[in-house]
């Protein structure tokens, strides 16, 4: 009989240890997006995290809400059929500041969900989040997170997962992962093009993170490294994704004041968004399906992106060295001209680029270094005649693919460079093109 009733209580105190969970709609949620569930959302996850963490529930239903921050050991897990959607109303959100110094924390910023200092931190689950970004006009040129919410926003968090949700239509980047250490995000749907500055996925002077099995559609980059402190982007690895961008589908760049270090990238296919009935920036089929950028001091070194296929996009692969030379603070100005160098592109097929080309550009006396292309083929319109190179080389302008117009070489254009090998380089054009394959200036040790 006491081993009975033992039993009774291991198997009690058992099942209740792994049933914390909080569903928002005890805590007074509301499935009516007439209705704020901001306040009870908050205190399921504060309730949560008081109670040693766990799972916040969001059951099936829509909930709106304004500003909510998530907390140590806390899972927001949305449930098949359960919609977050974000308010249509800036003052439904909550200005938050941080004392981690960046280029885009000088000021308050605003997002429908933020952590800062958390760890342990989650968003699961086959449910949706929608920022409804549509209703926040662009104020200014530099307003993006100010009046315009980022959707997610996490700031030196660690151990973060965020994996098989829908994310859509933020009011400027979707996700922004500032100076945060392993994270895993898998298998999520990233939908973001209904607002100027709609990245996809912005990781941003991070350490220790996987990318994998996402789909991104967005009207501004697509996954992006940006290093917006002196911290630097490293050990990272993304795989398995389709991404469709209107701008870059895969960017190191632009901001660049720490630099990447230690990145892999693999298995990616670059599509043209299936919609494209409005646009904010870029192309119809994207600038650039790989850019690589130094252009803010830093250092670039060990990238390694293989196995690519595109279709569409206008200048394939940029590579660039520059000096706009844009500090992360006032007084910190930018200490000389970054650098690139041992990166590896190979195992690349593109179908339907544009007539522009290729380019791999450094500074004079600051070349960009230890670059092998390899196993590349790319069809694009051709039709060009012999074309001049281009005579201003805007070192201090914001780097993109297109900034020359079209290029030299119907396949790559290099200046400034050092020991650049390309390998099996196969370029097909639909129309005659009078330009060589590849046009090198100032580039001693270059291979083919």
């Amino acid at each position: 009989m006491k081993k009975t009733i033992l039993t009774i209580i291991i198997a009690t105190a058992t099942l209740t240890a792994g049933a914390r969970q909080y569903d928002i709609t005890e805590f007074g949620a509301v499935s009516d997006t007439t209705q704020l569930s901001t306040a009870a959302l908050q205190k399921a996850i504060d309730a949560c995290h008081d109670g040693g963490g766990g799972t916040v529930l969001v059951p099936a239903g829509n909930y709106k809400t304004g500003s909510i921050v998530l907390r140590s050991n806390v899972t927001l897990n949305l449930e098949n059929g359960a919609t977050l959607y974000g308010s249509t109303d800036i003052a439904d959100y909550t200005p938050m500041v941080t004392d981690y110094l960046s280029l885009r924390t000088h000021v308050p910023t605003v997002q429908l969900i933020y952590a800062d200092n958390a760890t342990n931190v989650a968003i699961t689950g086959q449910g949706t989040i929608d920022g409804r970004g549509k209703a926040f006009p662009k104020l200014s040129w530099n307003d993006e997170g100010i009046t315009r919410p980022h959707l997610l926003r996490m700031i030196r968090c660690s151990d973060v997962t965020i994996t098989g949700v829908t994310l859509k239509n933020s009011g400027c980047w979707m996700q922004h992962y500032l100076a945060c250490d392993r994270v895993k995000i898998h298998g999520i749907t990233v939908i973001n093009r209904n607002n100027y500055n709609n990245d996809a996925l912005d990781l941003d002077g991070c350490h220790d993170v996987t990318v994998s099995d996402i789909i991104a559609d967005s009207d501004d980059d697509g996954i992006t490294l940006k290093s917006t402190s002196p911290r630097l982007c490293e050990n990272i690895t993304i795989s398995n994704c389709v991404v469709s961008s209107h701008c870059n589908a895969i960017k190191l760049g632009t901001e660049t004041n720490g630099g990447f270090r230690n990145i892999i990238v693999r298995g990616i296919v670059v599509k043209p968004s299936a919609d494209q009935s409005s646009r904010y920036f870029g192309l119809p089929t994207g600038h650039s399906a790989i850019s690589l950028e130094i252009v803010d001091g830093g250092s670039m070194s060990n990238v390694d992106i293989d196995d690519i296929t595109v279709t569409g996009t206008e200048s394939p692969i940029f590579i660039r060295l520059a000096n706009r030379a844009r500090p992360y603070a006032e007084n910190i100005p930018v200490e000389g001209i970054g650098s690139i160098s041992g990166i590896r592109l190979h195992d690349i097929l593109v179908d339907g680029a544009g007539a522009t080309g290729c380019s791999i550009t450094g500074v004079e006396g600051h070349p960009v270094t230890d670059v092998q292309i390899y196993d590349v083929t790319i069809r694009h319109a051709g039709g060009q005649g012999v074309t001049a190179a281009p005579a201003d080389e805007k070192i201090a302008e914001y780097p993109e693919a297109t900034m020359w117009g079209i290029l030299p070489a119907k396949g790559f254009w290099l200046n400034h460079t050092k020991d650049v090998t390309l390998r099996d380089i196969n370029v097909i054009t639909d129309a005659p093109d009078a330009r060589p394959l590849v046009v090198a200036t100032d580039s001693p040790g270059l291979i083919r």
